[in-house]
């Protein structure tokens, strides 16, 4: 696989991570801080995982099918891990080299969280398979949208009407439940990285809470500062 390696000088973009449970808001917020930044001058792209590039989006199309759940976890993260490296190489290095600002629903928290804690995937090959696609990049900030399981659950339903139910959004309650423990631990374990935010306020409180961490974790202009 190609050089991850990461340039370091005052022109890079920040990366910006959104994490949480199904029907947590995260696409909404992301929409709406790349609003924010744009009117506060801050050149920024919005992106996801799985997918992102060309070759990601194929490989999500497979995954979310449930074709990876069929053969087994540690294949189906094998298929996660391919999908993050064309999407690192060909949209998230470039953005950030180029000094603009990207913001991702979902990155490699995700696999910790559904592959690692859930799916019992063994630390080695994720940390392994974090080291190949990933490299030295992380991001400056992860911001993890946390919901009662209920909460999300229903928000799920409503957003996908009357489609069928993906992959992870058909698993059972108690899955899902100990996917939002998962994230909490991740938060604890990495306060100087990742943020709880309490997503269960209408989308603009969530979206005041997310500004504040982004402008309190993150170097930003006065003109970026919060309202």
């Amino acid at each position: 696989m190609a050089d991850v390696g990461v340039k370091r000088g005052a022109g890079r973009g920040k990366f910006i991570t959104f994490e949480g449970g199904e029907g947590s808001g995260k696409s909404t917020q992301i929409k709406m801080l790349a609003q924010r930044l744009e009117a506060a001058g801050v050149r920024n792209v919005t992106t996801r995982e799985p997918g992102g590039s060309p070759g990601a989006e194929i490989i999500r199309h497979v995954l979310l099918s449930g074709v990876g759940k069929l053969l087994g976890p540690e294949a189906e993260t094998l298929l996660f891990a391919a999908a993050r490296d064309d999407h690192v190489q060909t949209v998230i290095l470039p953005a950030l080299n180029q000094g603009t600002w990207v913001l991702c629903d979902r990155f490699f928290d995700s696999t910790r969280a559904y592959q690692g804690s859930l799916g019992q995937v063994a630390p080695g090959i994720v940390n392994a398979l974090q080291r190949v696609t990933i490299g030295d990049l992380k991001p400056d900030l992860t911001l993890i949208l946390d919901v009662p399981v209920e909460v999300g659950m229903n928000r799920a339903a409503v957003r996908r009407g009357s489609d069928a139910a993906d992959r992870f959004e058909s698993e059972d309650m108690t899955f899902h439940e100990g996917l939002r423990t998962a994230y909490r631990k991740i938060a604890a374990d990495d306060p100087n990285r990742c943020v709880l935010i309490d997503a269960t306020a209408d989308a603009d409180s969530v979206g005041q809470a997310v500004w504040s961490a982004v402008h309190g974790h993150l170097a930003m202009t006065t003109a970026a500062s919060p309202a």
